[in-house]
């Protein structure tokens, strides 16, 4: 199989290609996250909660409130939270499969170190927070009061909140709802949960790993094994298992894909598009490119994300996202909402090697606008950069500036600043 084919399918997979509709249903977020099995979260909102993005890069200006309604309206939710890639939101039907890595949180396994020592240290502590929602109702960590005001060296966490993310990590706990800035609200599955998830059989593991590794291969299309173990972050011993029990089932088929190192395996039902159409911009967390790895091997395009890189060493930016144009990324963007001003911010811009900046101008300037609209921001404000000159960017940036678009501005503005993080 050539690289460029790969490439197309790991696209069409991902949900990448497809034309956009003027107004997203529900339907349609809900359709992503069939098609995906989980969304990665994360609290860095500089632009907007990661968990958001990528429904808007497949969609478009959608409505949030549909995305908060499959997570957190109550008995019909389509997603709930656990640890799959990372904490994630992942759908319901799920839940099952998931259950052999709650009873091995349970026993100490898989779990942070802190966490398996506290309940190793504090049964009695956690077993009481377990009652006090079983009792009380849903709460947060910081409703803890007592257990909450002596703060434990672990990320600064309180003995209250590690205990309540022993219990969510064991699934004895899960997520009620978020209450505003982001806190997560604990209650009881068997109150949270649709009921017939609920009182679904648990399978055994390894069908629950294999039934995960097959909703990892509908997502990517064409992986290798790490590719595909890393989606649900499974270790080697389990994800190979399931991976050999697929293939001799024929649920998944061996490939060789030009350029790639490792072997590749297909799923037998995906797609082969011979042109993908897209102009998207896209997380960090998007699952099109967190394994950096198969991002660098199937699009040749190397990223690391530079949050916690001291900003004089930082190459791109602060919180940079890839444009995906066409079967290929042309380019990455370090962008910030500054909502008290109302301005979508561009603190700087690299077209990526083999792109072509004409190319790329005009649909990246109308998937900017889309962001700032979707976002409530009623301006783009490009900022010229050092570095970016010798590729043209800031010539454009004037260009846009002179053309007096109603959506472009381009005055000057320090490129360090308030990062506004939620943690």
């Amino acid at each position: 199989m050539g690289a460029a084919q790969a490439r197309r399918i790991a696209l069409a997979a991902c949900g990448f290609g497809e034309s956009r509709v003027e107004q997203p249903s529900a339907r349609h977020v809900s359709r992503v996250t069939e098609r995906l099995g989980l969304i990665q979260i994360d609290s860095v909102n500089v632009l907007a909660r990661a968990h958001l993005v990528p429904f808007f890069s497949r969609l478009g200006p959608y409505d949030t409130a549909q995305l908060d309604r499959l997570s957190y309206g109550g008995r019909k939710r389509r997603l709930f939270e656990y640890w799959g890639h990372e904490a994630s939101l992942i759908r319901v039907e799920l839940q099952p499969y998931l259950r052999w890595r709650m009873d091995r949180a349970r026993a100490g396994q898989g779990i942070y170190r802190g966490l398996a020592q506290l309940r190793a240290d504090q049964p009695a502590f956690i077993d009481g927070i377990l009652e006090e929602v079983r009792r009380s109702g849903p709460l947060a960590a910081r409703d803890l009061e007592a257990a909450g005001r002596g703060k434990g060296s672990w990320w600064g966490w309180s003995e209250g909140k590690r205990a309540l993310e022993w219990l969510f990590w064991a699934g004895l706990l899960t997520t009620k709802t978020r209450r505003p800035g982001f806190d997560r609200v604990y209650d009881l599955p068997e109150r949270v949960l649709p009921p017939e998830i609920v009182s679904a059989p648990t399978p055994e593991p390894a069908e629950a790993q294999r039934q995960l590794l097959r909703v990892a291969a509908r997502a990517l299309g064409v992986a290798t094994e790490r590719d595909l173990r890393d989606y649900f972050r499974m270790s080697p011993e389990d994800g190979r298992a399931a991976l050999a029990s697929l293939v001799e089932a024929g649920e998944l088929m061996p490939v060789e894909v030009a350029g790639w190192s490792n072997p590749a395996y297909l799923d037998p039902n995906a797609r082969f598009p011979r042109r993908i159409e897209a102009a998207a911009l896209v997380s960090p967390f998007d699952p099109l490119i967190w394994e950096r790895s198969r991002a660098e091997r199937v699009f040749g395009f190397r990223y690391r994300i530079e949050i916690y890189t001291p900003a004089h060493k930082r190459e791109h930016g602060y919180y940079v996202l890839p444009f995906l144009l066409g079967d290929r990324i042309a380019a990455r963007l370090d962008l910030k909402a500054d909502r008290q001003a109302g301005r979508l911010l561009v603190l700087s811009r690299h077209i990526e090697p083999g792109a072509d900046l004409e190319e790329v101008r005009a649909p990246l300037e109308r998937e900017l606008a889309e962001l700032a609209r979707w976002l409530g921001l009623g301006e783009v404000v490009l900022q010229a950069g050092t570095g970016q000159a010798r590729q043209g960017w800031a010539d454009d940036a004037r260009r846009i500036a002179a053309a007096g678009e109603d959506a472009l501005a381009m005055p000057e503005f320090p490129n360090e600043g308030d990062d506004d993080l939620s943690w």
